[in-house]
């Protein structure tokens, strides 16, 4: 019975979390209008190298299953 909660509340916390990172994802990409924004190709490599490196951390981090390390972003 726990582990079948466990898994209740994992699905749960994944399918919110997934869905809220997925739109902030979106919302990053809207940046590139160039007719609302200015940036460099400089930005766009630091934020994309960003978002690869988190997505690299949460594979590592199942793969590892759990343990967890900082992340930071700057421009």
């Amino acid at each position: 019975m726990v582990r079948e909660n466990d898994r209740i509340k994992f699905v749960e916390l994944a399918e919110k979390r997934v869905r809220r990172a997925l739109k902030d994802i979106r919302l990053i990409g809207n940046l590139s209008n160039r007719s609302n924004y200015s940036y460099t190709d400089e930005d766009t490599k630091k934020i994309i190298r960003a978002l690869q490196n988190a997505v690299n951390e949460v594979k590592a981090r199942f793969e590892r299953k759990g343990e967890e390390e900082e992340i930071e972003f700057k421009l």
